[in-house]
């Protein structure tokens, strides 16, 4: 099976390294599905996003991205984020409550209440 290196890093900490052979990411121009070989790419992370990392043990890692850029070269797949999450770090409740204490009215609250629903979608999906 072809695998390539995948790298997550936020700028808090690198969230996770190491050999996968897929990579599903949503950028500001859609989502983008990476196999090993695919074409070299730079896109823009989605503002509030899910990245899904299938390893090459057959496991599956979620993680809520706000923000960064997809790197992808020859040598593998770089994702640069401004924030993420492990889905299992994520603390749901917090999540649902700040989802709904959002103010959608302005650009910012907007912003917030979609942060939260991507961590809520990073969480189910790993459930």
């Amino acid at each position: 099976m072809a695998e390539m290196t995948v790298e997550l890093v936020a700028v808090e900490r690198r969230i996770w390294s190491g050999e996968a052979t897929f990579v599903l990411a949503r950028t500001t121009e859609g989502e983008v599905g990476v196999l090993p070989g695919h074409e070299p790419t730079l896109a823009q992370l989605e503002e509030a996003g899910v990245v899904r990392i299938d390893t090459t043990d057959g496991s599956s890692i979620t993680v809520a991205v706000h923000g960064g850029f997809l790197s992808i070269t020859p040598d593998g797949v770089t994702l640069l984020a401004e924030y993420a999450e492990l889905s299992d770090e994520i603390d749901v409740a917090r999540a649902r409550q700040a989802r709904d204490r959002a103010d959608t009215s302005d650009r910012e609250g907007a912003a917030a209440k979609a942060r939260a629903e991507a961590r809520l979608r990073a969480a189910e999906a790993a459930e």
